[in-house]
């Protein structure tokens, strides 16, 4: 497990990019799953600023960590946010982009999707495999749209899994547990001091955390795992070493 912590989003933006772009640098193509959320949302800001040819978008692959059931063109929608602060500003083209359907039946889309991903990457062990994961993590502990009252969702033996979310009852398609950890790199982007308190246990007390956290169900088989996390919600992990 890798910790980084930074004082400020723009310095994790700033670091993230520098290990994605060295991952980039080293294969002719990568495949990314994109999470939703504000951290995020700064990375792709970042992103959209950076200098012409900085990055070569035409090598990467998008698709997504999770997706609410909402058209595309909703507020909510992952993959609206993604384009409003990303794909406006660089030249990506649309043959690589995979976005989840969020307007479809959710168990129909959670299908169709999970066979996409059968079709587009390459499978190990019969499991999809992305290159970069990106995940967020919610200050009840969940990730991608795996929430703690269905955490047996992880363990589903579909790549794909229609979740719903415990308050508003929103539903949500989301990737199983078996394709998060099956991927080669997985990072997690996590700011806020709301975040601490699940940054902290979930890091530091994992067994007992994986009981009751999908986030601390995040363990690659590659055993690349890492931590981006600003200050505020790393303020619980100062002083300890892991």
């Amino acid at each position: 497990m890798d910790i980084q912590i930074f004082k400020t989003k723009e310095e994790l933006s700033q670091s993230f990019t520098a290990w994605f772009l060295e991952i980039l640098a080293e294969n002719d193509s990568v495949n990314i799953a994109l999470s939703g959320g504000s951290t995020p949302k700064s990375l792709f800001d970042y992103w959209a600023q950076l200098r012409e040819g900085e990055v070569d978008w035409n090598k990467i692959k998008f698709f997504w960590s999770d997706e609410r059931c909402v058209p595309p063109t909703d507020d909510e929608s992952n993959y609206k946010m993604t384009k409003e602060h990303l794909f406006h500003f660089v030249p990506v083209s649309d043959k690589n982009i995979f976005r989840i359907h969020g307007e479809n039946v959710p168990e129909v889309e959670a299908k169709r999707y999970g066979d996409l991903l059968s079709a587009k990457l390459e499978s190990i062990h019969g499991v999809p495999t992305f290159d970069i994961l990106m995940l967020g993590m919610g200050d009840d502990g969940h990730t991608a749209s795996i929430f703690p009252h269905e955490i047996e969702l992880w363990n589903s033996p579909d790549n794909c899994v229609a979740a719903t979310h415990p308050t508003s009852g929103q539903k949500r398609v989301s990737l199983s547990g078996k394709v998060i950890n099956a991927a080669r790199n997985v990072a997690f982007l996590v700011t806020g001091e709301n975040k601490a308190d699940k940054v902290e246990e979930i890091i530091g007390h994992p067994h007992r955390a994986e009981k009751k956290y999908p986030a601390a169900r995040v363990q690659p088989d590659s055993g690349n795992l890492l931590w981006f996390l600003d200050e505020k919600a790393a303020r619980k992990l100062t002083g300890k070493s892991y």
